[in-house]
């Protein structure tokens, strides 16, 4: 690498954040302005979570996304790359698999590409659902070592998934690529995903899915029992953790790492009744008032080629080892945040 690390002081410096207008790069756009000297340039299609840092001179934002090879030649000109552009709907997974593929696999193989050619580092965030079809028995998933079964061809739920998992392998075959992987695990928190109807179309993860559905007031579908489980992280950590990586390059570079709280394990209908029952909390009402939860199929729900995983605990000591960083906010926390949110910013709206 072409450097050994990234002084928060030195005015020197550009980071690329591609996608910054979503969920994780709003808060990462935000964090780099008020912790660092550095410049930011900023690619995305939507900029309204942004807004207020428009004006910033230390930021160019550019309307624009990785179909366009003149902004993927543009975006890998400077140092630093970070990229979180994704088409990530799980309901789009199914009914528009082709273009979950380009958006996940085809524009961040391009990327790669052009950041290798100029010598950039590329930060690229994947995906915990690399890790597929994982048991209700399933132990901790390690980076390095977890063995990986996907659904078959016919079972579309698995597009995003394979897509991710093709990148992170086209990336580190890059000989001449300085290359990082993320693989989230259920980052939650302000401006996660959309609520259907108002600014956004489709089904969004489980959080902002439930989250909507306590908003208007209407039961919480729950897919298959719910008895799928999950680990949920605060979306300050997430940006915590890329901070370490900004810190530590040499010890980053040509690793992937899982980024998650393993004490944040929940079912999803464990979930659903948490939160339920801390919005009632957060808006003052009887949970007695709020819809009993709906059973719901899963193929139904989602469309033909859905399937899941039962258990997707990750490994976290590698992050811990590497770049000195673990996940600390405790779940309630977590998600008393997203839902007073959440409800505050589609209260209105939804009424």
């Amino acid at each position: 690498m072409k450097f050994a690390s990234l002084n928060p002081k030195d005015n020197s410096i550009t980071v690329a954040i591609v996608g910054c207008g979503g969920f994780i790069g709003s808060h990462l756009l935000q964090a780099v302005l008020e912790r660092t000297c550095w410049r930011v340039f900023a690619v995305d299609l939507e900029s309204y979570r942004i807004q207020q840092h428009l004006s910033n001179p230390r930021l160019e934002f550019l309307c624009a996304d990785l179909a366009d090879p003149l902004v993927v030649e543009r975006i890998a000109k400077f140092p630093v790359v970070v990229n979180l552009a994704a088409i990530c709907v799980p309901s789009r997974y199914m009914s528009e698999a082709a273009a979950v593929i380009r958006s996940n696999y085809d524009h961040p193989a391009r990327l790669a590409d052009a950041c290798a050619k100029s010598g950039s580092w590329l930060i690229h965030f994947s995906t915990s659902e690399i890790y597929g079809k994982t048991l209700a028995d399933s132990g901790l998933l390690d980076e390095d070592s977890a063995d990986i079964t996907l659904g078959g061809v016919g079972a579309s739920r698995w597009s995003y998934a394979t897509a991710k998992l093709l990148a992170e392998r086209y990336m580190a075959g890059l000989s001449n690529l300085d290359w990082t992987v993320v693989r989230p695990f259920n980052f939650v928190g302000p401006f996660m995903d959309f609520m259907p109807g108002v600014d956004g179309e489709g089904i969004p993860r489980v959080l902002a899915n439930f989250s909507s559905a306590l908003v208007r007031g209407e039961p919480i579908k729950l897919v298959n029992g719910g008895v799928a489980k999950r680990t949920f992280t605060s979306v300050h950590d997430a940006v915590d953790f890329i901070f370490c990586l900004f810190a530590n390059p040499e010890a980053a570079c040509g690793q992937a790492f899982n980024v998650g709280n393993p004490d944040n394990e929940i079912s999803i209908a464990e979930l659903a009744r948490l939160m339920t029952e801390i919005f009632a909390e957060v808006k003052g009402i009887s949970v007695a008032e709020i819809p009993v939860t709906q059973m719901v199929d899963g193929v139904e729900y989602y469309g033909v080629g859905y399937e899941d995983s039962l258990r997707r605990m990750p490994s976290v000591q590698k992050a811990e080892r590497l770049v000195g960083f673990r996940a600390l906010t405790p779940l309630r926390d977590v998600l008393r945040e997203s839902l007073t949110w959440f409800a505050e910013h589609y209260g209105i709206v939804a009424e």
